[in-house]
């Protein structure tokens, strides 16, 4: 389907004055005493409103879908005052859905029809909604998902998608309904992608499918993984006449039944490398030591003192506690 767009209909407000005039006429045309004039008026005045039902005004950044008896005739996209076919229908078939996004939050008012979108709600209301499009940046809050990452661990995921209209005639004619169908899209893009992944750093994953192991994580290349879903999901909605301009992840966790055992694993991992720090600092400061006092000839230590010294420097560099000094009053053998 190919977007027409209406922009050569701008006379609504001469066509209002012209109706408004009309209805004058008949007005007087009933006070004439001709028996023809009066059944003019009387029918005018009966049938005069119908064109006012040509009437439409668009605001920024705003589209009406028009069909004629079922047939696609045209958009009105630019703001302006606008005189169409009486009989014209204006077509939104998501005008009554309202997903968990900016300027589309059900108020809760009227009655509400709950339905579960793949882990978002999604109400439509029986109240009567506008049949305008929206153009305008809007974002979708996705919520938290529960997706197994490559390596099987289980993480709660949520995103934010910033998307617009751009083709009226796909988004309404292409799909049953764009919003319910970008919702969908957005859930299957995030778990294509997250499930290449791991959620830290591991050895031996490809996450960019070259067949080379990379350092490619859900914490660690959130920014790239964030792009490749907004990538996922703009295929999957070209057809909807919808355009993904940002993704990001709004939310990242393992899921709560491994989230403490993973904590413990991190926590074990954090004081491995804190401790592999600590004993290459002290072995280089025991090796400087022995170095300067051979170099100096400060003291002349065999084999079974250097030991001694080497043992006695180590558990006081290594130790979690301050050592306590003991003085040796003694001679040095």
């Amino acid at each position: 389907m190919k977007e027409i767009v209406l922009n050569n209909r701008k006379n609504g407000m001469t066509m209002m004055f012209l109706f408004i005039i009309l209805y004058v006429i008949a007005v007087l045309l009933l006070i004439t005493g001709n028996p023809l004039l009066f059944c003019v008026g009387i029918i005018w005045s009966c049938i005069g409103w119908i064109p006012f039902l040509g009437l439409k005004v668009i605001k920024p950044q705003e589209a009406l879908v028009l069909t004629l008896f079922g047939k696609y005739i045209g958009t009105l996209k630019d703001e302006g005052f606008y005189f169409v076919n009486p009989f014209c229908v204006a077509v939104n078939p998501a005008a009554k859905t309202k997903l968990n996004q900016s300027g589309d939050v059900d108020s809760g008012s009227g009655s509400t029809v709950a339905a579960m979108l793949s882990g978002k709600s999604a109400s439509m209301t029986a109240e009567t909604t506008s049949k305008k499009i929206s153009l305008k940046a809007m974002t979708l809050s996705n919520s938290r998902q529960k997706i197994n990452d490559c390596l099987g661990n289980p993480v709660e995921i949520g995103i934010a998608v910033i998307w617009r209209v751009t083709d009226t005639a796909k988004a309404v004619f292409n799909v049953d309904n764009y919003k319910e169908y970008l919702s969908l899209q957005c859930d299957s893009a995030v778990r294509n992608i997250v499930r290449l992944y791991p959620y830290d750093v591991a050895q031996g994953v490809d996450t960019t499918g070259d067949g080379i192991a990379d350092e490619g994580s859900l914490r660690g290349s959130s920014e790239l993984v964030a792009q490749r879903i907004r990538d996922e999901i703009q295929k999957k909605v070209e057809d909807a006449g919808i355009e993904i301009q940002e993704a990001r992840i709004t939310y990242l966790a393992y899921a709560p039944e491994i989230a403490a055992v993973m904590l413990q694993r991190q926590q074990a991992s954090a004081i491995i490398d804190a401790r592999k720090m600590i004993v290459d600092g002290a072995v280089g400061m025991v090796e400087m030591a022995l170095d300067r006092l051979a170099e100096n000839h400060v003291v002349d230590l065999d084999e079974e003192r250097k030991a001694a010294m080497v043992s006695n420097l180590l558990v006081v560099l290594c130790g979690n506690q301050n050592a306590q000094p003991v003085v040796n009053s003694g001679s040095l053998y």
